[in-house]
């Protein structure tokens, strides 16, 4: 008897599993799929059609997708967005932006801009996270403060108060960082960095890139 109930779940889990769509790198995809038992994961490839997938009950765009008809599902999108705005992009109801930078989709807190219903509190918690609600603004709040600390390392490096190595031990003993800004940087990229530093200055001149981080970013390859 206790064999045929514990069956019965098993079969009723399957049957019942969330299916969720993803578009993602191999470096995203590990971040959001790990420790998530019980969910069937697809892996989404370009050209990215929602109607491909219609029966997945969510989907994350986590790379960039030049144009997306979101016309074609009503199941929750949560869209790596940290730049763009929904508003910007005229997106509908079921669009929800979250932070895809590398170091923040394995973080169990997550901030999401948009109109939150029930169906999207669902695939949160079934993908084992909580949520924080966030305006809808360029950086959310994270990745707006880790931007502004990163491009204050390089106005340091500029001045010559240290070298990057230096910097990065100072912040990650001092304050208690993961990592230290140069570091960050790396691992989230310097392009992302600059141009959300470049869209919040175009508002508040505080963040006008460093030109020691604009230098940088001349002489990495795109």
């Amino acid at each position: 008897m206790q064999i045929y109930l514990f069956t019965t779940t098993y079969f009723c889990k399957k049957i019942f599993a969330m299916k969720a769509a993803v578009l993602a790198s191999a470096e995203q995809w590990n971040a959001l799929t790990n420790n998530t038992a019980g969910i069937q994961w697809v892996k989404a490839t370009l050209p990215f059609s929602f109607a491909e997938y219609k029966n997945a009950d969510a989907f994350f765009i986590l790379q960039t997708v030049d144009a997306i008809d979101y016309s074609q599902t009503a199941r929750p999108v949560f869209l790596n967005s940290v730049t763009a705005t929904l508003k910007e992009m005229n997106t509908p109801v079921n669009v929800l932006r979250i932070n895809g930078w590398n170091t923040f989709l394995q973080r169990q807190l997550w901030e999401v801009a948009g109109a939150m219903t029930d169906e999207g509190k669902s695939v949160i918690q079934k993908i084992n996270r909580n949520f924080v609600t966030t305006a809808d603004e360029p950086g959310l709040i994270a990745a707006r403060i880790i931007a502004m600390i990163i491009n204050e390392a390089f106005f340091a490096l500029g001045d010559k108060v240290s070298d990057m190595d230096a910097i990065d031990t100072a912040m990650k003993l001092g304050t208690n960082y993961p990592y230290g800004p140069f570091e960050w940087s790396a691992k989230i990229g310097l392009p992302h960095i600059y141009e959300l530093l470049k869209k919040l200055s175009t508002t508040d001149k505080r963040y006008l890139p460093a030109p020691a981080l604009e230098k940088e970013i001349y002489l990495t390859p795109q």
